[in-house]
């Protein structure tokens, strides 16, 4: 089953016609993956959809992997996302794009900041960071990449990079800006706020 779509190309949710929507975040532990996630389950869950949000593995302490599903449609009755299910992965660092590759469907699509981390293994000199990540991520499925660091610290802060990659995948989805927006609200304190509206927009509006 293709991902669908609208006639401007936007990722369709409409009411009623049993769309089931699989999507993974993927990132590593402090880039606020969790925050990204409850954003998307509240938007759509303000769209009146049954939403199952949960982190199924990882360390969310600094630098460990973490994945998350969140799973949208009239009715949702596993959290889980088995490889080959996920019509869309929003991934905050490219190695952790790459592990999330079997998990997307063959018309599935990917998001991912080209920000790269380097895991323990890495750092400790035990393997090399793989190269030409995007690349070989692009000879299987289709993806759109952006460097969400730099518009992060655009909007005040490089925690903002999860807010940029939500701006990013809600200029992708039949889900009204004004309902993110409302949603971020909800989500982020207030003295963070501002940062985060402009990290959004940033995100947003990227070309």
């Amino acid at each position: 089953m293709s991902v669908p779509c609208n006639r401007k190309g936007k990722i369709r949710f409409a009411k009623g016609d049993n769309v089931k929507m699989n999507i993974m975040i993927v990132g590593v532990g402090g880039q606020g993956t969790l925050l990204a996630s409850r954003i998307l389950g509240g938007a759509a869950i303000k769209k009146g959809y049954d939403v199952k949000v949960s982190e199924v593995h990882g360390m969310s302490q600094r630098g460990g992997s973490v994945v998350t599903y969140v799973k949208f449609g009239d009715k949702v009755y596993s959290p889980i996302i088995d490889k080959g299910e996920a019509d869309l992965v929003l991934a905050f660092e490219l190695l952790e794009a790459y592990r999330a590759l079997p998990f997307v469907k063959k018309d599935g699509k990917i998001l991912v900041n080209r920000q790269q981390m380097n895991p323990m293994p890495v750092i400790t000199g035990a393997m090399e960071y793989p190269e030409n990540i995007e690349e070989k991520l692009k000879e299987k499925v289709h993806v759109t990449a952006v460097d969400a660091l730099p518009l992060a610290e655009e909007a005040g802060t490089i925690k903002a990079v999860n807010v940029v990659l939500i701006g990013l995948l809600a200029k992708k989805m039949d889900i009204e800006k004004e309902v993110w927006i409302e949603v971020i609200k909800e989500f982020v304190p207030e003295k963070f706020l501002d940062m985060n509206l402009k990290a959004f927009e940033l995100g947003y509006n990227y070309n």
